[in-house]
């Protein structure tokens, strides 16, 4: 879908279809302006205007702060705008740039490691803004903390931090799935469209329709205090589940049976990695410890680790990060073990159910 901004500054979407990405002469055809970047949604416009009305009357210089750093997320996107467009061909120094050309080099690309020079700048520009807009909201967040009269809206500033970080850890995962060969053609190329949209706009609406998916995961998760006695993580996931919608009792029921789901989400519950608790369960069973505190565990391996349940947005990334290159190494190395993220095995497992949904939608009409 290709995302344009009416006057009325509601968000509206054109249906794409992605063969036409794949057909060797067709530009995408398109109205309005190409490069439509989204500085904020009318959601967290709103957010900040009603900031400032409620905060300029006693704090004018903390407020010319704010609309100083505003401005400079704004002339970065101007800077990005003006970058080719990824849904035009164009004529790049040396080569010839299209949809279809991005698409397959995406969905060829099988190297390990930082892919990063592999991307278009306006990609890696635009996650770079991104990050510098989840630091904006971040500061307004502990600003609206700590300033009595902004106490009503400190939740609404993190909950939409929290959001823009699943929006960044969700394009992690969309490259990761991209990238899998098991999956069907045709699948990796939704990806892929999903991808190129979500670079041009900063703003998909596939990535807003998974991103809160994710998020309930997370705000779920982190009001647990994993307790490491059996080691299966049973009494955790039940409450887990207890707290999600539909989707999530639907993952657990058709997919928990697979060993490695069921590996990742353990890691997932527990903190650790997958060869951490192999570890931890061997110990426990050959010095017959039915039970151990949290705080024990670091001792147990030999190691400092991090299993807090209330961590903050950056720190539930950097865990993801690690258990999402734990993964890699663990397929790269053919070794035993989940070789995805359980956010890779629910994104896709939350894609395939919108495809269905979307087929029998079709079949009916």
């Amino acid at each position: 879908m290709i995302q344009h901004k009416k006057n009325n500054n509601k968000i509206e979407y054109d249906s794409l279809n992605v063969h036409d990405f794949l057909a060797d002469a067709a530009p995408i055809s398109h109205s309005g302006p190409v490069t439509s970047i989204v500085v904020f949604t009318p959601k967290q416009r709103a957010m900040i205007d009603n900031l400032f009305t409620t905060l300029e009357p006693t704090d004018k210089p903390r407020c010319a702060k704010i609309r100083e750093r505003i401005t400079h997320l704004e002339h970065l996107v101007e800077s990005i705008s003006n970058l080719p467009s990824l849904l035009e061909r164009h004529e790049l120094t040396a080569d010839l740039r299209t949809p279809q050309s991005l698409i397959k080099s995406l969905i060829e690309n099988h190297n390990e490691g930082d892919q990063s020079l592999h991307l278009p700048s306006k990609a890696t520009l635009g996650k770079g803004f991104l990050i510098a807009k989840i630091h904006t909201f971040s500061s307004l967040t502990k600003l609206a903390k700590r300033t009595p009269i902004l106490n009503s809206v400190a939740n609404e500033f993190q909950s939409e931090t929290v959001s823009m970080m699943f929006m960044l850890l969700a394009e992690d995962v969309f490259l990761d799935l991209i990238r899998d060969t098991s999956f069907p053609m045709e699948f990796r190329q939704d990806l892929c469209e999903s991808l190129l949209l979500l670079w041009e706009h900063r703003n998909d609406q596939t990535m807003s329709e998974i991103a809160p998916v994710l998020q309930a995961v997370w705000t779920a998760r982190r009001k647990l205090a994993p307790a490491f006695g059996t080691m299966m993580g049973t009494s955790e996931l039940l409450l887990m589940s207890i707290q999600m919608d539909n989707t999530w009792i639907k993952f657990i029921k058709e997919r928990l049976g697979n060993q490695e789901i069921s590996q990742a989400m353990e890691e997932f519950l527990f903190g650790i990695s997958y060869e951490q608790i192999k570890t931890l369960r061997g110990i426990l069973k050959n010095k017959g410890i039915s039970a151990i505190g949290r705080d024990e565990v670091s001792d147990f391996l030999g190691e400092p680790i991090k299993i807090d349940a209330n961590l903050d947005y950056r720190d539930f990334y950097t865990m993801y990060t690690i258990r999402r290159d734990n993964a890699r190494t663990r397929n790269r190395m053919h070794l035993e073990g989940p070789h995805k993220t359980l956010e890779d095995y629910l994104m896709q497992f939350v894609m395939e159910q919108n495809r269905e949904k979307k087929q029998n939608g079709s079949a009916a009409n």
